[in-house]
């Protein structure tokens, strides 16, 4: 998975954010766990959620958020529509404001969707294992 967004125009030479990392998911997204791991294979952090809430374990601590959302924003640093992106997975079409989504290699494991406006431009890759 990978994330990118682009620095706001008026943010002088600040640098483009990006995040990418291996990782493991189960669930769906009212309930499931997300595993993002680091280069050599160790678990970089957890992620739990319910509909109580979400939890991201990482560094050694924990931190707890009302929603998969507003945890995702922390983690990626930008808005990520987590209802869509399991829709994505699952080779469904499902519409969100801003973002485009490209399933025409979905069977091949490869999902992007690129977010144009009002936010930051921003690029969310997932490749999946076959």
């Amino acid at each position: 998975m990978s994330v990118r967004v682009q620095a706001a125009p008026d943010a002088g030479q600040a640098p483009d954010q990006s995040f990418s990392a291996a990782f493991e998911l189960q669930g769906n997204a009212s309930l499931g766990d997300l595993f993002l791991f680091t280069p050599l294979g160790s678990v970089a952090a957890a992620i739990h959620w319910s509909p109580d809430g979400a939890v991201l374990q990482a560094r050694g601590e924990t931190q707890t958020f009302s929603d998969l959302a507003q945890l995702m924003q922390q983690v990626l640093g930008t808005d990520v529509p987590v209802t869509a992106l399991f829709a994505w997975l699952a080779g469904q079409i499902q519409e969100v404001d801003g973002w485009q989504v490209d399933l025409s290699r979905q069977r091949q494991g490869k999902i992007v969707a690129r977010r144009g406006a009002p936010a930051l431009p921003a690029e969310l890759q997932v490749l999946l294992d076959q």
